[in-house]
């Protein structure tokens, strides 16, 4: 079925479009938000436009970042297309889905649940690495517009946790991938093992496959230099207390003596989109260097 169009938003030179489509992967409606730069657009000498997932956090919609995190910017000037989906199914009714912010409704942890009640529709792994890529580049509107044979991801907080790990298992689907504060080892924290008990038959111990310092630990890497660029502020108070843990990613990589991982620490930034702002473009600037856009 072809993606509905909500709203088309015309923001720097190209345009925003607010979609919907009927999901298989969650059994629900999911929205999600596409920006296609000029240069797709162009009637007389279009290009399709490689393309960046963005995958938000905790408690975040596919509005979030397109409104505040001022990528379309710079992916603008480069020709790229950057693709906002929703962090989880909604509108089901599950018991608990919506007694706290961290789980639950707006916080599927990009996973594929294994535990009742949540494993028949809480399926974000398949959803974004499988059908919304067949979705889009199937798409008989939008698919022109992109090229499916370059794609990079990257995320903030829960969805910085969902690009490393979705880079690291889906080798090959992704050509860089980045992050903003990620959770980069979610079976260390309290978010992560919140998560982790609550959708995993297997607990903690089954969410090593979903976290970025276990699979490196693991050796699940097999593709040369990892090209990944991750920034987190000094001034973050869930870096502070030990909800995102950079320090272990970077450690794991030092041990397993990995290249192509840099890890920065912004002097007084905080968790929110003013800090994701200021580095948003050099961020779609490191996607666009793997896409062979720079």
């Amino acid at each position: 079925m072809p993606l509905e169009t909500k709203a088309t938003i015309r923001t720097f030179g190209g345009k925003l479009f607010k979609l919907s489509h009927p999901s298989t992967a969650t059994g629900t409606p999911m929205n999600l938000n596409l920006f296609v730069p000029p240069s797709a657009l162009d009637k007389d000498k279009s290009t399709p436009a490689p393309v960046l997932i963005y995958l938000s956090g905790l408690t975040c919609s596919p509005d979030n970042c397109s409104e505040k995190g001022f990528f379309q910017h710079r992916a603008s000037q480069l020709g790229l297309a950057v693709v906002y989906p929703d962090t989880s199914p909604r509108g089901l009714n599950i018991p608990g889905q919506n007694d706290s912010w961290d789980f639950g409704e707006a916080a599927g942890f990009y996973l594929d649940a294994t535990a009742e009640p949540w494993k028949e529709n809480y399926k974000m792994e398949s959803y974004i690495t499988e059908e919304l890529p067949d979705v889009l580049f199937n798409d008989p509107e939008f698919g022109k517009y992109l090229d499916k044979d370059r794609v990079s991801i990257t995320g903030h907080s829960m969805g910085g946790h969902g690009a490393l790990t979705l880079y690291l298992k889906h080798q090959g689907k992704y050509k860089s991938v980045s992050a903003f504060a990620p959770i980069a080892n979610p079976t260390k924290c309290p978010w992560g093992e919140k998560a982790f008990k609550g959708y995993l038959a297997g607990g903690i111990e089954e969410g090593k496959k979903h976290d970025a310092v276990e699979l490196l630990r693991a050796g699940v890497w097999k593709g040369g230099d990892v090209k990944a660029l991750v920034d987190v502020g000094t001034g973050d108070n869930f870096y502070k207390g030990g909800q995102l843990l950079p320090e272990n990613l970077e450690a794991v990589v030092k041990e397993k003596g990995l290249e192509g991982v840099k890890v920065r620490y912004q002097e007084g930034y905080d968790h929110s989109y003013y800090f994701m702002a200021t580095f948003s473009g050099e961020h779609v600037e490191h996607a666009a260097k793997y896409l062979g856009l720079l």
